[in-house]
């Protein structure tokens, strides 16, 4: 009998120190490999996380990590390799990246309640596959019933798709469960109301920011944050750029002009406008307005890294 405990456990160690051998050496191959064809990368899976379920001898955790990490560095691969303008936050379909639902599939396939991996996909598939996103989200309900951020990020990918009868209905059915903040009552009412409004759209990406299990939530969140501050700068940029124009009959002669002009004026949500160290008016992420003087309106620089609606 000790002699088969013994055995048992030494079986297991080897096992772990090959797992881990296997993460060390992908390593090293991925700094020394040769460049591989273009479109190398999306070759079909090989394994899939279901079948894998009953083979991986209670590893299925740290297999359901490996997935999920695949799955950052193909994205991430994908953008930084990326040579189409065309692509945005709210457009992924030119990046092609057909393998980042298969990988975030299994790895939910082998952890039916990594949370990290149902966030990550709620909030990037609908830039890619709406439908895959729906499907992905309603999985990850079935498997988790009693989390409400599931319910959140189903009623998130319904209101951008403008479905805000089924956000609402989404919405409704995670202020049932305990635990919910008061934001989804809220959400059920702004929805049948206001679905399409910036403040609503605003209270969204505020609430997903604070709840972001993942950087690449967060970040997302931030920039749709920025983006409404931004409208909202250029909006009363242009009020006033108007009213100048009407009064004046021609357009102010610089950015510069436009500062004291804004000084009695009073943004949404008690924001103040962003000025840096050179006097020049910026977004919220720091780069120059630009003054389109033909239009005489106030545009997004295009350095600036905020996305555009």
């Amino acid at each position: 009998m000790r002699s088969s405990t013994n055995n048992l456990i030494l079986s297991g160690i080897a096992i772990a120190v090959g797992f881990a051998l296997v993460f060390v050496l992908s390593g090293y191959i991925n700094t020394v490999k040769p460049p591989l064809p273009e479109g190398y990368e999306d070759q079909d899976l090989s394994l899939q996380g279901a079948k894998l379920k009953n083979y991986s001898l209670g590893f299925n955790g740290l297999i359901a990590d490996w997935y999920w990490m695949q799955s950052l560095q193909y994205l991430g691969g994908k953008i930084l390799n990326n040579q189409d303008s065309a692509v945005t936050i709210e457009n992924l379909r030119p990046l092609n990246p057909r393998l980042l639902y298969p990988m975030l599939d299994n790895a939910t396939e082998l952890d039916p309640h990594f949370s990290a991996a149902y966030s990550f996909g709620a909030v990037v598939l609908p830039a890619i596959d709406p439908e895959q996103a729906i499907a992905f989200t309603e999985k990850g309900i079935r498997n988790n019933p009693n989390e409400w951020r599931l319910y959140q990020h189903l009623g998130f990918i319904y209101w951008r798709l403008g479905n805000y009868e089924k956000a609402a209905d989404a919405y409704q059915r995670g202020s049932e469960i305990a635990g919910a903040p008061p934001f989804f009552k809220m959400m059920v009412a702004s929805m049948k109301k206001e679905g399409g409004s910036r403040d609503t759209a605003r209270a969204i990406y505020r609430q997903l920011l604070e709840q972001a299990e993942d950087d690449q939530t967060r970040k997302v969140a931030t920039l749709r944050l920025q983006e409404f501050d931004s409208l909202d700068e250029r909006d009363a940029m242009n009020k006033v750029l108007a009213e100048y124009k009407e009064k004046h009959g021609r357009c102010i002669g610089g950015m510069a002009e436009l500062v004291p002009l804004l000084r009695p004026v009073k943004l949404p949500n008690g924001l103040d406008f962003h000025i840096d160290r050179s006097n020049a008016l910026v977004d919220p992420s720091g780069v120059p307005y630009v003054l389109n003087v033909e239009t005489c309106t106030v545009e997004q620089n295009p350095k600036s890294e905020i996305p555009t609606i």
